[in-house]
């Protein structure tokens, strides 16, 4: 079932039923459009002298009932316990989760409050006025250092999927096509080391699994910063996250040619990043030693999550330059994402010449 079947069914079957299970009626109910690889029909619901929310219709059939209701019980704890998260909302019946099915295809509901705020991009990256941008680097660590201090203390009902249990040898080689040899390889020896690595309580837990500036809104009031779409959260490594926090953070500085300046303000960034982080919880210096180990795992992720809405959308595979840049990276061992080495561009940013099939 594909994206635009979905909008047709939620409008003339899922919508009216989704709106007595939520008590919708009188609410403006508009679809969101559609990111690319994006896995859900979502829409915004709004109404005069009500909170906004955000519905949720996720329609793909690689996940069931237990690992949505382990991502919305995450969900209602962090909230519940703090972490500034965009809450789930119950329907009328309790539920965190709700299934219609039409046709014999399983939909699965959920209904979230909106974050107070808008996107960084909605405000032209621009941050608070009269505020340093230093401010948003700590503010980023610290809401992912409190999301990281609660998940070392959950005890899940139903619990999600680990990392581990996704990306193996059979993942890679469903997505990857055959020609990519050295690619897999690299893939699996990087999934070698991953498995020697500490999987303690203390660096090992619940993490966001998508922590970027698309998956959260600021309110530029005060500055706070309130995270969503935990759609792709497992138990993984809390550096993961911060791996991702990194990777973000190369868009303030893509545009300078001075490699050495890049990497001066890549890792002032970063530290203000772990400040942030540290004042709520605590990481091993070891751990943060791991971080160019990371990025390539940030980079195996966007490869192989590339391939698979390839393969979802019924499209035969093929590399732009951006998935060349990622594959040339992780082939040729280059560390931080390329972004000191010569391999990148600041006029032509993290591409590359594309790859034949």
């Amino acid at each position: 079932m594909i994206y635009n079947e979905v909008v047709k069914i939620g409008e003339t079957y899922l919508l009216p039923l989704i709106s007595k299970l939520y008590q919708l009626e009188g609410y403006e109910i508009k679809p969101i459009e559609a990111h690319t690889g994006g896995r859900n029909v979502v829409y915004t619901c709004e109404k005069e002298g009500a909170d906004a929310k955000i519905l949720r219709i996720a329609y793909l059939n690689d996940r069931g009932r237990e690992d949505f209701l382990g991502e919305v019980e995450y969900i209602r704890y962090l909230f519940e316990h703090g972490g500034s998260v965009s809450d789930v909302v119950n329907s009328m019946k309790g539920n965190l989760l709700e299934e219609l099915t039409h046709n014999n295809h399983t939909f699965f509901i959920c209904l979230f409050k909106k974050a107070k705020g808008k996107m960084l991009v909605e405000n032209n990256y621009r941050y608070r006025e009269g505020v340093s941008i230093t401010e948003y680097y700590y503010n980023c660590g610290k809401v992912l250092g409190k999301l990281h201090q609660l998940s070392k203390e959950y005890n899940p009902v139903h619990r999600r999927y680990s990392f581990l249990d996704k990306y193996n040898v059979e993942y890679i080689n469903s997505l990857i096509p055959g020609s990519f040899t050295l690619l897999k390889e690299k893939m699996v020896e990087l999934l070698k080391t991953l498995k020697g690595l500490d999987r303690d309580s203390e660096s090992f837990g619940m993490i966001h699994f998508d922590f970027n500036d698309g998956n959260y809104l600021i309110d530029f009031d005060s500055g706070q910063i309130t995270v969503y779409d935990f759609d792709n959260a497992c138990f993984g490594w809390y550096m993961y996250d911060l791996a991702d926090l990194w990777t973000q953070g190369v868009g303030w500085i893509q545009f300078e040619q001075n490699p050495h300046e890049r990497k001066q303000f890549m890792d002032d960034y970063f530290k203000i990043v772990l400040e942030g982080y540290s004042s709520e919880t605590h990481i091993s210096n070891t751990m943060v030693d791991q971080l160019p180990l990371f990025i390539k795992a940030t980079l195996m992720e966007n490869i192989l999550d590339r391939f698979e809405i390839m393969q979802n959308n019924g499209e035969e595979p093929e590399c732009d330059e951006e998935l060349s840049y990622l594959i040339k990276c992780l082939e040729d061992d280059i560390p931080y994402k390329g972004f000191f080495n010569e391999i990148y561009s600041c006029e032509e940013p993290f591409e590359y010449e594309k790859q034949r099939i």
